[in-house]
């Protein structure tokens, strides 16, 4: 069976990409800062795999609590990925925003920027990095969680936008020195999701934001192209959606 490293996994995009590959019968390495919230997400998605084994050998499932800017949490998280077989996939989806809510450039508190580059763009590469020898070996994937912010001039999303560039940046280099993996930067879009709320308090039209499990069939499209996956590149979840 497949393993699947995720961060920021105990709820929202994470979570239910989660799901999504739990149903395919995928081992799953899950992390979060909330141990009790990411326990209970890993209860679940134990039922989820159980489910789908359809009385056959269900893929086993660990919680890892832990924080992704933490070097050791990083080494714990890839050391029970190799415990279950390898890395086949490494989903770096947690994420911070740098200022909840959002607020303009001339009032972002540099220490909540330089936080949100610690989260978005220095710990997935440290994860990707811990993760590489055993992505190697499998052919494996990364997928990072971008955003439209990375691409477009949103007031007050400069900062999280900045961060998320610079994973753009950083996946797109990693894709031609790692000719072997593929590694895929997606723009999930606009989710109604904690996340998005803590950004964007009182938005109007947060109720009619996708829900993160509408989205997540989507993006692990990617896994379906051909033998090894889609080719490394950026997508959106619209495009995916369409078939584009």
């Amino acid at each position: 069976m497949p393993v699947a490293i995720i961060t920021g996994a105990s709820r929202g995009l994470g979570r239910a990409l989660a799901a999504e590959l739990a149903r395919r019968g995928w081992q799953l390495v899950l992390d979060g800062r909330d141990a009790a919230a990411l326990r209970t997400a890993a209860a679940g998605l134990e039922r989820t795999a159980a489910e789908s084994a359809g009385g056959g050998a269900a893929a086993a499932v660990r919680a890892v609590p832990g924080d992704v800017t933490d070097p050791a949490h990083r080494v714990a998280l890839v050391a029970a990925a190799r415990a279950l077989g390898g890395v086949d996939l490494l989903v770096n989806n947690a994420s911070a925003l740098g200022a909840e809510p959002l607020v303009p450039l001339a009032a972002l508190p540099l220490a909540g920027l330089r936080a949100a580059f610690e989260v978005n763009v220095a710990a997935p590469l440290a994860l990707v990095q811990e993760a590489l020898p055993a992505l190697r070996a499998a052919g494996g994937a990364v997928l990072n969680v971008s955003s439209d912010a990375a691409v477009e001039a949103y007031q007050d999303w400069g900062g999280y936008g900045a961060s998320k560039a610079a994973l753009d940046q950083l996946s797109a280099v990693l894709a031609v020195e790692e000719p072997g993996l593929r590694v895929w930067w997606v723009d999930p879009g606009d989710l109604r999701t904690a996340l998005y709320a803590a950004a964007v308090p009182g938005d109007p039209d947060f109720a009619g934001r996708a829900l993160p499990e509408e989205v997540a069939p989507a993006l692990l499209r990617l896994l379906d192209e051909g033998d090894e996956g889609a080719a490394s590149g950026r997508y959106t979840a619209s495009s995916l959606r369409d078939g584009r």
